[in-house]
């Protein structure tokens, strides 16, 4: 049995979808963040030292970072779906969105997240990490424009692993239908699909939905 130790509103819930997706058997072990600082709670840290979510447990194996965990249980469970067959250019480009999710994406929304703790001082720099998003929504606004997915004809574990950075860019980053129809459509597709409903279900509230 694969056990997901899932923290509320965070990168665990795609991991939810997936297994969802695969039609796997698994359980969730909940966390909540501290309602002050929004944290991980340190009861994480006995799963894996830096106290962080995703983590899944699968028998012997302790697995951390959201593409890890996709890639490991698309390997392992997927039976050649949700991943382009390897050697092809569509896995290229599948591992490109896979590590552009957390590599660019997220990079930027989180600068933002942090540059907006520091209050004033941190203008300057603010103004230069929002140019960049602006950028960064654009250039994934032309990428999604003529395609259903990020790679091909079909969902793939790209789409689920860059959901999060969308989510989050919804949220509070700028990802609207006036600026970004066809970005924000995408992600309403995916959220619309039967199972990231049931893994919404699943995993309780989450606020990044939109």
């Amino acid at each position: 049995m694969i056990t997901v130790h899932h923290l509320n509103n965070s990168r665990s819930q795609r991991i939810l979808w997936l297994l969802e997706e695969l039609g796997l058997d698994y359980e969730i072990v909940s966390y909540q963040r501290d309602p002050m600082t929004r944290r991980a709670p340190p009861a994480l840290r006995a799963i894996h030292p830096l106290g962080k979510s995703p983590v899944i447990q699968d028998g012997p194996l302790t697995l951390a970072e959201s593409g890890a965990i996709i890639e490991y249980l698309i390997d392992t469970y997927g039976k050649g779906a949700l991943a382009p067959a390897r050697g092809t250019a569509e896995h290229t480009r599948y591992r490109y969105w896979m590590h552009f999710a957390e590599g660019t994406a997220m990079t930027q929304l989180l600068l933002r997240l942090f540059l907006g703790f520091a209050g004033e001082s941190a203008a300057p720099i603010r103004a230069m990490v929002d140019a960049e998003i602006v950028r960064l929504l654009a250039y994934l606004e032309s990428e999604i424009a003529d395609r259903p997915f990020f790679v091909g004809e079909n969902l793939t574990g790209a789409d689920i692993n860059m959901s999060f950075p969308l989510e989050g860019a919804a949220a509070r980053a700028g990802l609207d239908a006036a600026s970004y129809p066809k970005l924000l459509a995408h992600l309403h597709k995916l959220q619309a699909r039967p199972a990231y409903r049931r893994a919404v279900d699943r995993g309780g509230p989450y606020e990044l939905t939109r």
